[in-house]
């Protein structure tokens, strides 16, 4: 007999339920999940040598760290629509045109939290509007100084990694 969630937290943007997996010997395991509505990350492509990336200040790890320009997903937005919202908002850019490339989960063992990856090309710079309390700043870098920050273990964003180099081994052949 399989038990309903129990919720343990709730706040703005992720729940904590606690759940009873059913283990094939019939006994119940007790798991904590963190449910999170999804999220965009996005890889903007300045010209066919730079990207952007943003400076931010993380107050979780208490370090100022380079990451692609990413956000939580509203319920009433798509990722598309999110992922257009936060290029713009963190970075100022606008696209001619933003690629779906893949969705991926970013700690499966306690969070529930699926991230969907975009491309944005033909890229105009304007006005950021970013949130309030939000430290950050456009770093545009080439490939040349990605691969070098990658290598050299500067940019520590799981998502970050993944997707810059999912885009340096197959970007040029999605």
């Amino acid at each position: 007999m399989s038990r309903p969630p129990k919720k343990l937290f709730q706040a703005k943007r992720f729940v904590i339920e606690e759940v009873y997996e059913l283990l094939p010997d019939g006994s119940h395991l007790v798991r904590n999940i963190v449910r999170h509505p999804g999220a965009v990350v996005i890889l903007p492509l300045v010209d066919a040598d730079h990207v952007c990336l943003i400076r931010t200040y993380r107050v979780a790890i208490d370090r100022w760290h380079l990451e692609l320009p990413a956000g939580t997903l509203d319920k009433s937005l798509s990722p598309l629509e999110t992922a257009i919202l936060e290029l713009q908002e963190e970075t100022g850019f606008r696209a001619k045109s933003l690629t779906h490339i893949h969705n991926f989960a970013m700690s499966p063992g306690i969070l529930d939290e699926k991230m969907h990856f975009y491309v944005a090309e033909g890229l105009t710079l304007g006005e950021a509007a970013r949130e309030a309390g939000e430290q950050i700043d456009n770093a545009i870098l080439s490939w040349a100084e990605v691969d070098r920050q990658l290598r050299d273990k500067k940019i520590t964003d799981a998502k970050t990694i993944a997707c810059l180099l999912w885009f340096m081994r197959y970007g040029k052949h999605a």
